[in-house]
């Protein structure tokens, strides 16, 4: 009994579980605000990695735009609908479209 008592009262023994409590619960920088910085950094990556894979796809969009005619007529009739003279366009919209 004295061995355990001895051992749970080593100075050293408390100072290192009162630092590990306050490094887990108490700190400004506490182990469940770091575990939860790390998720959002995480997503924030993942969004970047999505953005710079957006921009280098418009980046090729755009340069074949200015350097292809038959590019600039797809995409002109693909998103503002134009035509040529004496064309009709129909406008089909998928059912899966509309009830979003």
């Amino acid at each position: 009994m004295k061995k355990i008592l001895s051992i749970i009262t080593n100075k050293y023994l408390v100072s290192l579980v009162f630092f590990v409590v306050w490094m887990l619960f108490f700190d400004q920088r506490d182990f469940f605000q770091q575990r939860e910085r790390r998720e959002e950094l995480k997503k924030l990556e993942a969004k970047k990695r999505y953005y710079v894979q957006e921009i280098e796809k418009t980046q090729k969009e755009l340069g074949d735009l200015q350097n292809n005619p038959a590019a600039l007529e797809k995409f002109a009739r693909e998103h503002y609908l134009m035509k040529k003279d004496g064309e009709d366009i129909y406008i089909i919209e998928d059912s899966a479209d509309l009830k979003k």
